[in-house]
């Protein structure tokens, strides 16, 4: 039978591949839409078992809260040309939406969420087969609190989600998330810093201050301090406010409620 353009331009929305693969694939499938479907996505996997060893280091990333609860995802690419294009944006924020819908537990629960027009891990298939390049779920994270926030940087290579014990006013949430962004903490407070982390922040200090020529009775003491140092650079709660270096992150939420505090936060980037 006969391919129309009202034929192809149906299948393009169905399946995101390009003008001239619909009209092949409906060529191929002679008029039939889910055998052409499965032209493309089978074209996808190929496509993508041909540049598996390509470098997806682009791409999108994307956080949304719904009550409380916040999920952030990153689609990832090869380059920057496609990850700015609005149907690649498009396709995270579904996945996105899909996992604030489902609540998956882990990235590989999110692949296989179904729906109307297939499953997650279909859709990047078929966004593979009609863009030719190499992509990937590379990170999906979620997080639930009394009271959640997202934030999305510029460009959307970089989100944070953070989680408060309770309700929190909308500018105060921001500008933690904000700092979650700018200075990348690994942890809430030192107690929740793995042991393996400080014990060998502890031995590249003692080994900082052996070559330095300090005293062998004194690298147990430096290195504590040195510690110290670190937990105020790397633990949210004690980090300078950036906006007020005076400041405490956690000050900064005691003056806004002396009850106030983080219970937990997710960061994401690409090439940030």
């Amino acid at each position: 039978m006969a391919v129309t353009m009202a034929d192809i331009q149906h299948l393009r929305k169905m399946t995101g591949a390009g003008m001239m693969d619909c009209k092949s694939a409906l060529n191929e499938a002679n008029g039939d839409f889910d055998k052409a479907v499965e032209i493309i996505r089978k074209k996808g996997q190929a496509v993508a078992a041909k540049r598996e060893d390509r470098e997806a280091s682009e791409g999108c990333v994307l956080a949304k809260t719904q009550g409380n609860y916040a999920a952030v995802v990153a689609l990832q690419c090869e380059t920057d040309f496609v990850a700015k294009n609005e149907e690649f944006i498009a396709l995270t924020q579904q996945i996105l939406d899909a996992a604030i819908e489902h609540k998956p537990e882990t990235l590989d629960d999110l692949l296989k969420v179904k729906l109307s027009n297939g499953t997650v891990q279909q859709l990047i298939m078929d966004k593979i087969g009609a863009t030719g390049e190499k992509m990937e779920l590379g990170y999906f994270e979620h997080i639930s609190a009394p009271s959640v926030v997202s934030y999305i940087h510029m460009g959307n290579k970089l989100a944070t989600i953070v989680g408060f014990n309770k309700e929190v006013s909308e500018n105060v949430a921001k500008d933690v998330a904000m700092q979650v962004a700018a200075m990348n903490p690994i942890s809430v407070t030192p107690d929740s810093i793995p042991a393996d982390v400080k014990e060998k922040e502890l031995e590249i200090a003692r080994e900082k201050a052996r070559e330095a020529g300090k005293p062998e009775n004194l690298l147990d003491r430096i290195a504590e301090g040195a510690l110290q140092k670190f937990y105020k650079e790397s633990t949210l709660l004690q980090q300078e406010y950036v906006k007020d270096g005076k400041i405490t992150i956690e000050q900064f939420l005691k003056q806004n409620d002396k009850d106030l505090t983080v219970n937990i936060f997710k960061r994401v980037s690409l090439n940030v």
